[in-house]
């Protein structure tokens, strides 16, 4: 038996907002499915698809994404403008910087190479 990864679900309290700000992060196109749910074509096939819950993120990711730019403080300085925000989840002085989008969600845009 063989399983390919198709795609990343992703919880929010608002999908359209929350798929909206990661559309325009990642630079990917976002369309609603036939179940209400919105989904970001990924280039590379693994697209997210962002499903509606009633409640609000309140505990640490036990998983999340990392981002390898070009330039991290450029990055890191865009992103932050477009309204994620820095959050400290223990991690101390390290390359990469940990990051929440709008709803919470933390991601690290690592340090390149």
């Amino acid at each position: 038996m063989t399983l390919r990864f198709s795609e990343i679900c992703i919880d929010a309290h608002d999908i359209h907002a929350l798929s909206s700000w990661w559309s325009t992060v990642l630079g990917w196109p976002a369309e609603p499915t036939d179940d209400g749910d919105i989904v970001l074509r990924a280039p590379t096939g693994a697209d997210w698809l962002f499903l509606a819950v009633p409640d609000g993120k309140v505990v640490k990711n036990r998983i999340h994404f990392d981002f390898t730019p070009d330039d991290q403080q450029a990055e890191v300085e865009r992103v932050l403008a477009l309204g994620a925000r820095r959050v400290d989840i223990g991690q101390g002085e390290q390359s990469w910087v940990v990051l929440a989008d709008p709803e919470g969600n933390e991601f690290c845009i690592l340090a390149r190479g």
